[in-house]
């Protein structure tokens, strides 16, 4: 404990003391850079870090800041569904029994409830709410009877409006944002919460498909 307080002591110290770049600073050491060198490791690192449960929306507003609104936009989508893809397939690999038993807590059978009759408007709209964790929406669709051609199309469309209002941000911080990118923001937006009310207005399932996994007894007795 002492040496975490430490840690965060000098952490704060640097944060206070030593000069920090500008974001405009930053915009322009990321145009400075030749090639798509700086694009490509953004990539990378983007798509390998998130297959683990780390928030994506500080690579977003990342990309918005480095790259601008059109790059930034192009980058985060493509890297945020190759890195779905990725946990999608390493994940039905695995086993469905395997990953299932570990999704013990209620937000994970709240969504497998979702994606148990509805497929690929229900993972476009997961994908619309900030409440579901990119990770455990990753987690339940692989061991969901989801196919993966809806689940990589559902998962493009419906990652669209946050990606995009994120990078927007990030573009708006070097004061740099095209307006009318704004208006294509807010459209997005819109067909989202569209998506969200549609998904919502319809029956609920009548029962988690993660209940057969994770609710069986853990030593089950033997029928004599």
């Amino acid at each position: 404990m002492l040496g975490v307080l430490v840690l965060l002591t000098g952490l704060i110290a640097v944060a206070l003391l030593v000069p920090l770049p500008t974001v405009g600073e930053i915009r322009e050491w990321s145009e400075s850079m030749n090639g798509p060198t700086l694009l490509l490791s953004f990539f990378v690192v983007h798509t390998l870090v998130t297959l683990a449960p780390v928030p994506r929306t500080v690579f977003t507003l990342s990309a918005g800041v480095l790259f601008g609104s059109l790059t930034g936009i192009a980058v985060s989508v493509a890297a945020t569904t190759v890195s779905a893809i990725l946990a999608f397939l390493f994940l039905r690999a695995v086993g469905r029994d395997a990953v299932a038993a570990h999704l013990t807590h209620p937000t994970a059978k709240a969504i497998d409830l979702r994606l148990a009759r509805r497929g690929w408007l229900a993972v476009g709209s997961l994908r619309l709410i900030a409440a579901a964790p990119f990770f455990v929406v990753n987690c339940c669709c692989a061991v969901s009877s989801v196919r993966f051609v809806p689940y990589t199309l559902a998962t493009m469309v419906g990652i669209l409006p946050g990606t995009i209002g994120v990078v927007l941000l990030g573009d708006a911080l070097t004061g740099r944002a095209d307006p009318a990118l704004m208006v294509v923001s807010a459209v997005c937006i819109a067909v989202g919460i569209g998506g969200l009310l549609l998904e919502a207005r319809l029956p609920e399932p009548a029962g988690s498909a993660l209940d057969a996994v994770v609710d069986l007894p853990a030593h089950p007795t033997r029928s004599e």
